[in-house]
């Protein structure tokens, strides 16, 4: 259990209750959701389940289900054959054939276009599987675990995701709490990520000033555990000083606001929303200035792939200057 243990960090009761849960889920080889808001670990509980479970030994492949064009998402998970498309001018096997006797992890399912669902639904109940353009049916020994943001309710609400293939993807559900609810979590993170960034850039790690201290604990983090880690690593590299003046390197902008009185008015998920765009955007500009507008350095701080990097730079009309 010890990848299990550095790679999840946490001592709160809410964080211990998941882990708990982690690692019965690692021992059953059945379908895997991780619920959870943006920046909460999905991903590594997934590749904590992978390397805890009897698959270990297999291959563990990601794919964020968000980053890539609707009409290719089969083929990247099937593979295709030549000719089945245009630019198709050879075969190619999928990200299941390269999962064999591993886990696939699915991120951001709820982005799955309709065509896929069916496709993975299928799969899922018998484990077989065609490439795009091919007859021959396939079989994988592959584990399916899916990471899905709170929007899967909504969809699920309103029936742009098939309740089917929520089912079995739900077969054990695993929940990541957010880092407001974390307690001193924050703390034990933070002096985690100041000892990794210090070792990776080569600079001397530092303790967190009392100030920062209470500062983190009263600061929202709608960016989660990832928000912290890039707050860690810029005021690493920008502050001076003996001790790590957090608060004084973070903008005043990422703190949560207070609410305006038309904004209490809203619903709990509207002002979630507003709030986490907000963030997002700020969170983004500061990004790309720290990175000089360099797209693949931005998204490799920010720990994300490039191209859905830059769609969120287009969605929040910040590609421009970007490269």
């Amino acid at each position: 259990m010890d990848f299990l243990h550095n790679t999840l960090v946490g001592q709160s009761p809410t964080f211990k209750r998941m882990l708990h849960l982690l690692q019965r889920v690692a021992q059953v080889d059945v379908p895997v959701l991780i619920k959870g808001e943006t920046g909460t670990g999905k991903e590594l509980a997934a590749r904590a389940i992978h390397y805890t479970s009897q698959r270990r030994q297999g291959p563990f492949v990601p794919l964020n289900c968000g980053s890539l064009p609707d009409n290719l998402v089969e083929s990247e998970l099937y593979g295709h054959e030549r000719g089945a498309f245009t630019d198709a001018r050879d075969a190619r096997a999928g990200l299941v054939a390269a999962a064999e006797g591993g886990t696939l992890f699915l991120d951001e399912i709820d982005s799955l276009p309709a065509r896929a669902q069916v496709s993975l639904l299928r799969f899922l109940q018998d484990h077989t599987y065609r490439s795009v353009g091919g007859n021959k049916l396939r079989s994988g020994n592959v584990r399916i675990v899916a990471a899905a943001s709170p929007r899967l309710e909504r969809l699920l609400r309103d029936g742009q995701f098939r309740d089917d293939l929520a089912f079995r993807l739900d077969v054990f559900a695993l929940d990541m709490p957010p880092l407001r609810e974390r307690g001193d979590d924050v703390l034990l993170l933070a002096r985690h990520f100041i000892a990794r960034h210090a070792r990776h850039h080569g600079v001397a790690a530092r303790e967190l000033s009392a100030h920062s201290m209470t500062w983190m604990r009263r600061h929202a983090w709608p960016g989660n555990v990832r928000e912290l880690d890039n707050c860690v690593q810029r005021a690493l590299l920008l502050s001076e000083g003996p001790e790590l003046e957090l608060a004084g390197t973070a903008s005043t902008e990422l703190s949560a606001p207070a609410l305006a009185p038309e904004q209490a008015l809203q619903s709990y998920n509207s002002a979630r929303d507003e709030a986490l765009h907000t963030f997002e955007r700020n969170y983004l500009a500061q990004l790309m200035a720290l990175n000089a507008g360099n797209v693949t350095h931005a998204a490799r701080m920010a720990g994300k792939e490039r191209r859905n990097l830059g769609r969120l730079l287009k969605k929040h009309g910040l590609e421009h200057g970007a490269h």
